[in-house]
């Protein structure tokens, strides 16, 4: 089945079976079944096992599926074009977290270069990767064929910097910034709302103080609704 057939509440579930059957002590497992990934993750197993049906053939009544080939079929439909290549736009404290982050790579993706207007930064090198001038991004793009860009810049600069990458055919954005993009219908833009996290984490903490047993009234939470 083809990324564009699956769900998108699927794709988003499919790493994480994916993180937990890495994790799982090697040689430990030779089979595992989709009730004990539910169990492991403390999803239904109905889902489990509908979320990887999409994905493989594998599995085999009552032995489950064979650990090595279920991470392999999972690696394969999740990268399957192998490593993306990837920008990253802003090198302040954000960007320079996501830069320095070593774990992309197991997840398909390739960080080539940053790009800042600081030119304090510009000339340096984080893990072997140039922080260069964002003049430079067009022309970066297209001459190494960029498939991502991430954007950790200011809200004001954004739609700037993402008008760039997709000129530049750029086919992906992954957004930090407090802002929603505007971009060609070819290009996905992945958004990583903050300020929505935190307003359901306050919103949580504020059910928690308002009842006497510290568990949040989600009849009267709905009812609000």
């Amino acid at each position: 089945m083809q990324p564009d057939r699956i769900s998108k509440l699927t794709l988003q579930r499919l790493p994480v079976y994916l993180n937990y059957l890495r994790r799982l002590p090697e040689g430990l497992y030779p089979h595992i079944s989709a009730t004990a990934i539910a169990a492991g993750l403390g999803l239904g197993e109905v889902q489990v096992r509908k979320d990887l049906a999409a994905v493989t053939r594998c599995g085999k009544p009552k032995t489950g599926y064979p650990l090595g080939r279920l991470i392999q079929d999972l690696e394969r439909f999740l990268w399957a074009g192998g490593c993306s290549r990837t920008v990253l736009v802003g090198v302040g404290n954000l960007g320079l977290a996501l830069l320095s982050y070593g774990g992309f790579s197991d997840y398909g993706l390739r960080i080539m270069a940053a790009f800042d207007t600081n030119p304090a930064l510009v000339g340096a090198t984080v893990d072997g990767r140039p922080i260069l001038p964002v003049s430079q991004l067009p022309a970066f793009c297209r001459r190494e064929q960029v498939q991502i860009g991430i954007l950790a810049v200011p809200a004001a600069a954004a739609q700037g910097c993402c008008d760039a990458l997709t000129g530049a055919g750029v086919q992906a954005v992954w957004n930090f910034a407090p802002v929603r993009l505007r971009a060609p219908e070819r290009v996905l833009v992945q958004q990583e709302d903050m300020a929505s996290s935190l307003a359901l984490l306050s919103h949580h903490l504020k059910n928690l103080c308002e009842t006497p047993d510290g568990v949040p009234d989600t009849a009267a939470t709905a009812a609000k609704r």
